[in-house]
């Protein structure tokens, strides 16, 4: 289970140290991780193993129609499997990084099955859009959450 949200820094060839506590979830048995683009200008870091299910049912869409094909371009033509060094560190491609617009300081932030990868910019305007929420009304299957 992935959560939480942890300010990071890229160095200076690309690379994300991954916290230790996460590197046995994240890459059971050294399995490579999975890291692409999300519509939101964030990456989404996997689990190859969990990646490979959410791949066949994106895979199994119709691509005649532009929005879906747009959608499948994106999150399987921007997915790269990626190793751990032996520091524990994970080479983000330089599309991805342009795609999300990484720099130096980026967020890992928790979403159960998966992480994603927020620049520090963008991470910012979640934070202000999360903000923004609290005066508005809930989603469906929130309205009833009791926290």
């Amino acid at each position: 289970m992935f959560q939480g949200a942890i300010a990071l820094s890229l160095d200076a060839k690309g690379r994300l140290a991954i916290p230790a506590r996460h590197r046995d979830s994240l890459v059971p048995d050294g399995a490579p991780l999975v890291i692409t683009a999300h519509p939101h200008q964030c990456l989404l870091v996997y689990p190859r193993s969990t990646w490979e299910g959410i791949r066949q049912q994106v895979s199994a869409l119709p691509g005649l129609d532009p929005v879906t094909a747009s959608l499948k371009r994106l999150l399987i033509g921007f997915a790269q499997e990626e190793e751990l060094d032996a520091a524990g560190r994970v080479l983000v491609a330089p599309s991805s990084r342009q795609w999300a617009g990484l720099d130096k300081q980026v967020w890992l932030v928790g979403q159960g099955s998966h992480f994603e990868l927020w620049s520090d910019a963008g991470w910012q305007k979640q934070q202000e859009a999360m903000l923004a929420l609290s005066s508005g009304a809930l989603p469906t299957g929130f309205e009833s959450l009791a926290l």
